[in-house]
């Protein structure tokens, strides 16, 4: 028998069966609105982001974590480089970037953490 051309022919009991549609939303349309408002502000909370005046304008307290941890990971860059364990230094880009991070949550946990 000459081989056949065209579309493989597999038995019905092989294929796979159909996906299930999909669940219907329960809850009526006057309701959706309502839910969607909730859902968008559920962050919101009365006290606002943490933050702290400097003449006169709030900056978040994340900023000046982040600050701290650039500023600490240069002074520890320079004293790497000047007592040379810089060279010893596999992933330097790594180990300075994770030094920052390291010192700036620490300083978020310290002032001002719970």
């Amino acid at each position: 028998m000459p081989p056949s051309i065209g579309r493989a022919k597999v038995p019905l009991s092989l294929m796979r069966p159909p996906c299930p549609p999909l669940p219907v939303c329960r809850y009526s349309a006057s309701l959706r609105p309502g839910i969607l408002c909730f859902l968008a502000t559920a962050g919101c909370s009365l006290r606002g982001a943490p933050s702290f005046p400097i003449v006169g304008a709030y900056f978040p307290d994340w900023m000046l974590c982040g600050l701290i941890g650039i500023a600490t990971t240069i002074g520890l860059r320079v004293l790497f480089l000047l007592t040379g364990v810089d060279t010893v230094l596999s992933f330097r880009l790594f180990t300075y970037v994770a030094l920052g991070v390291v010192a700036a949550l620490t300083v978020w946990t310290l002032v001002f953490g719970p």
